[in-house]
């Protein structure tokens, strides 16, 4: 089975390592918020069920934001200077 990565925008890379990560996070930041992505809307859930304290759920909300944040402006980042640096002019297309 090929790797789902792949049909999504280019979020993650191939770090030193040959391990995916997300820009801008490290490989362990990476696996926190994969981990927390899966789980955060389950803990809440089941935290309300049994009646517990949401308050460890909304701490692992607030750390995924947290995550997400630094990987969200770092992809911005990435994005502006892919585009930089493509060509801006192209010759294929002929407008007359």
């Amino acid at each position: 089975m090929t790797d789902p990565r792949h049909n999504a925008p280019r979020r993650y890379f191939v770090d030193a390592q040959g391990k995916w990560v997300l820009i801008g996070l490290s490989l362990p930041e990476t696996a926190e918020f994969e981990a927390l992505d899966v789980t955060s809307g389950e803990t809440v859930e089941i935290a309300a069920e049994i009646g517990l304290s949401d308050g460890a759920a909304a701490a692992d909300e607030a750390r995924w934001r947290e995550l997400y944040s630094k990987h969200e402006g770092a992809w911005r980042a990435w994005i502006v200077q892919s585009q930089a640096e493509r060509p801006q002019g192209s010759n294929f297309v002929n407008y007359v």
